[in-house]
């Protein structure tokens, strides 16, 4: 006699219909007078459908055939299938199909944004019984990612973008488009409907606010005060540290205050006082803005390491007030107010406002120096180029000071205007451009003689004497490569590293200390991460500190899923085929240069696949697509993992996917 089995028929999905349960081979229905939630919940977590949204009766999805098998089940919620729960019996009564019950469940059981600049924008991700599946862009609307901004306590929907385009990519597709009316609580309440194409062109991106609102406190006016900043539900004041004017500006923008007149505060300027008198928490977060949004949550948004605050400390702004022409430029969830014959999408810049920006360094803080100037972004001339220079585009920045004046084009060779040349700064100048220097665009330089800076505030993150994705926790901050303590550090601040380092979805803290001790500063402790992080900027952590813990034994060593991934591709039941390893987020093939048994051997093992029959080259399983990882392999053949031989990886241009490495298993 088989297995009971569960399934629901008849609704738009697997995982919404009639409950149907096979027993004694034969499929029949569930009837019941008194069917709840709990009821229903454990036929969602059975099908691995995730929660139950709703349980229905009275045959909402039309009448079943066959015995009705349960009758009056009682179920808690946490039983692991629907039969454990009490009832009479199977078929201990016959009742006619009229009662049959029905259940909605959510289909996944988790949501995330992934691949943003904040914890509250990026790629959206459904996660469906143990991966994670996209959503296509053409699946939801506006009112579905107000609903999601709100499940995720990020504030209200700001924008839905294409995102990357799909290709050839093998990822898991989410089946159903969302069609929600706005109100809903959550994304798995929304009605929705199922799309058998299993075609998507781009994947959906959603941005929110990140926070729920933004208001000025205790001022004068509408358009003066102490800023506030709704967090999960809590309004507290913003600290004051690195708050600038450009960060000023966006939030008056945003507010419809015109422009930032003023940061009161500071000893020039006493009346800061009168706006500070906040209860309720200080928020740590720091915003980075270049001066070009119109809103403050499109600027960068840094909280490690951020130095605790009274709330003496808080962020103040005086702004100009309306302005009669103003437009709204930031995009918000309600519709724009635009006067009549002006287009949408409209962004002034006059000749007389200058910017500077930093290019090519990665991360902000760091990169080529690039000035706007007379409606044209240009570069500066390296010559006589130095610390105190550099400490005021730093400053200017709020990148904190320069810890490195870089020439010859480190960051790239800029094009177009070369601007400035023979920057003589002092270091106490407010801006770059009221230094002493040549004119304007008078030089006599080409672009390798580009200046740049690298600045204390400058982040990054690796994991090192590991691989790429194993390895000891390591930051770069103030020009200087430290440790982070673990103290305090949870599960969840490792699996937000592993997403930082695009090393997967899945990490632990390693407790062997295998990776070694560090030598540099120890920057960080106490770090504290929440599931809305993709980025670990955005944790909580005690301010930086070069001695934050004082026994090399408390570093963090971690290692993540995707430390050692390797599958191969094309041949037959996963033991055969194009062998390809995962790193720095993508996957990629091997060179066939001096490619032979040992390799195979250590490669066949590793894949839980027996001894090597044969290592292949010149691509028998057909050509990859990708990077080519490694160029030559040399294992003995006793490694237990193709990390432990040695390997060159590949920086020539010798080898090209015709030459792809491939393995035979037995």
């Amino acid at each position: 006699e088989g297995a009971d089995e569960l399934r629901l028929s008849n609704g738009t999905g697997p995982c919404s219909g009639r409950v149907e349960v096979k027993h004694e081979e034969q499929w029949g229905t569930v009837c019941d007078g008194d069917w709840t939630i709990e009821d229903a919940e454990v036929v969602c977590k059975q099908l691995q459908c995730g929660s139950a949204v709703q349980a229905l009766n009275r045959a909402p999805f039309g009448e079943g055939s066959g015995p009705t098998w349960l009758y009056r089940v009682d179920c808690r919620g946490d039983e692991p299938t629907l039969w454990n729960c009490s009832h009479p019996g199977w078929g201990a009564f016959t009742c006619p199909h009229y009662f049959d019950t029905g259940v909605i469940c959510s289909g996944f059981s988790g949501l995330r944004l992934t691949g943003g600049d904040t914890a509250c924008s990026g790629d959206l991700k459904v996660k469906q019984e143990e991966t994670w599946a996209t959503v296509c862009f053409s699946h939801i609307d506006f009112k579905t990612a107000s609903v999601i901004c709100n499940e995720l306590e990020c504030g209200q929907a700001v924008d839905i973008l294409r995102g990357t385009h799909f290709g050839d990519r093998h990822e898991l597709i989410w089946q159903e488009e969302f069609h929600c009316v706005g109100n809903e609580t959550r994304l798995a309440h929304c009605p929705r409907m199922l799309h058998h194409s299993k075609t998507c062109s781009h994947d959906a991106t959603v941005v929110c606010s990140g926070y729920g609102g933004y208001r000025l406190a205790n001022g004068s006016t509408r358009c003066s005060g102490r800023v506030e900043l709704l967090h999960g539900g809590t309004w507290g004041t913003l600290c004051d540290y690195l708050w600038d004017l450009p960060a000023a500006n966006a939030l008056c923008q945003q507010l419809d205050c015109g422009v930032a007149l003023l940061i009161p505060g500071g000893q020039a300027v006493p009346q800061g006082d009168r706006f500070v008198d906040g209860n309720g928490p200080v928020w740590r977060d720091a915003f980075h803005c270049e001066g070009t949004e119109s809103c403050l949550w499109d600027c960068a948004q840094v909280t490690l390491g951020n130095p605790t605050c009274s709330a003496r400390e808080a962020a103040t702004v005086i702004c100009s007030g309306k302005s009669g022409t103003h437009l709204m430029l930031c995009k918000t969830s309600h519709s724009q107010t635009v006067p009549t014959g002006v287009a949408e999408d409209v962004g002034v810049v006059c000749s007389g406002s200058r910017q500077i920006r930093l290019v090519n360094g990665t991360k902000r803080c760091a990169g080529r120096v690039e000035l706007y100037h007379d409606g044209i972004w240009g570069t500066i001339c390296d010559d006589n180029w130095d610390l105190s220079d550099a400490n005021v585009v730093c400053k200017q920045l709020g990148c904190g000071h320069a810890i490195k004046a870089f020439v010859s084009a480190h960051y790239g060779e800029g094009s177009g205007q070369i601007w400035l040349d023979d920057v003589n700064c002092t270091g106490a100048e407010s801006d770059l451009w009221a230094c002493p220097s040549r004119a304007w665009g008078q030089h006599n330089c080409q672009h390798k003689e580009d200046a740049g800076v690298l600045c204390s505030e400058f982040l990054a993150l690796r994991l090192v004497d590991g691989n790429d994705c194993a390895g000891r926790l390591e930051v770069f901050y103030n020009g200087t490569w430290g440790s982070i303590c673990s103290n305090r550090m949870s599960q969840l601040a490792a699996i937000t590293v592993c997403k930082h380092l695009n090393c997967g979805d899945g990490g632990e803290i390693a407790s062997d200390f295998k990776y070694g001790r560090g030598s540099g500063p120890t920057w960080l402790d106490h770090v504290e991460c929440t599931e809305q992080h993709s980025s670990l900027w955005q944790c909580q952590s005690d301010p930086w500190d070069r001695q934050s813990c004082d026994n090399r034994a408390e570093e963090t060593h971690i290692s993540c899923t995707d430390r050692e991934k390797l599958r191969v591709i094309g041949g037959e039941g996963g033991c055969s085929g194009r062998v390809e390893i995962w790193h720095q987020g993508s996957w990629g093939t091997v060179c066939d240069d001096s490619w032979d048994m040992a390799d195979a051997n250590v490669v066949c093992r590793q894949l839980g696949c027996g001894s090597a029959v044969s290592a292949l080259s010149e691509a028998a399983f057909g050509e990859g697509t990708g990077p080519i990882w490694l160029e030559k392999v040399h294992c003995k053949g006793t490694e237990l993992s193709l990390w432990d031989c040695p390997a060159k990886p590949l920086f020539s241009k010798n080898c090209d996917h015709k030459e792809d490495a491939a393995v035979n298993c037995s």
